[in-house]
């Protein structure tokens, strides 16, 4: 298993489109990027930790390469735009990669520059060295499962689930689907 981390704003959004993918075998709302140990989200709210919201993706490399999943990466978010995701404003909601190995970085850089070309605005994404992950508290794991009428999920990360599933259909399990009309619970 490979592991890498990324920031699109807030990690409720990341979770649940990285957990759709086939080979994705965990991912966990968290910490990164800071000078602070072991922030609380109260904390990272405050914008004096250094760090923002991410997820850990670990992934099978031999399913999913990762150039699928910075492919999924630059979907769900804007990498142009500077500490803002839609109305989640501060630093904390950077756009950012940790990467945990050097070969990681090197195909990060070689990615992020090739897809400079696609947007009319330069790419800010952050791409510097995993040095601690922090799990988030216990309440943010699975939120868009177990919340999915609450209005930030529907107006926010329902679309983006409806974006996944329609860019990326057949890397995504059936059986894991987060979409409101896939699941029960």
């Amino acid at each position: 298993m490979k592991t890498i981390v990324f920031g699109t704003g807030c990690f409720w959004c990341a979770e649940a489109a990285f957990e759709m993918l086939k080979g994705v075998s965990s991912v966990k709302s968290g910490y990164a990027g800071g000078h602070v140990k072991n922030p609380t989200y109260e904390q990272v709210c405050s914008q004096k930790t250094g760090h923002a919201e991410v997820v850990r993706v670990e992934y099978d490399e031999k399913q999913i390469e990762l150039e699928k999943l910075l492919e999924v990466f630059l979907t769900i978010h804007d990498p142009t735009s500077l500490n803002k995701q839609s109305n989640d404003v501060g630093p904390q909601y950077r756009s950012v990669i940790l990467y945990s190995e050097e070969a990681q970085k090197r195909l990060i850089d070689g990615f992020l520059k090739k897809a400079a070309a696609d947007y009319t605005k330069p790419i800010v994404t952050e791409v510097k060295r995993l040095e601690e992950f922090y799990p988030a508290e216990a309440e943010h794991d699975e939120f868009y499962r177990k919340n999915k009428l609450n209005p930030y999920c529907a107006l926010v990360i329902s679309p983006k689930v409806a974006k996944m599933e329609k860019k990326f259909g057949s890397l995504i399990h059936l059986d894991e689907r987060t979409g409101p009309d896939h699941r029960s619970d």
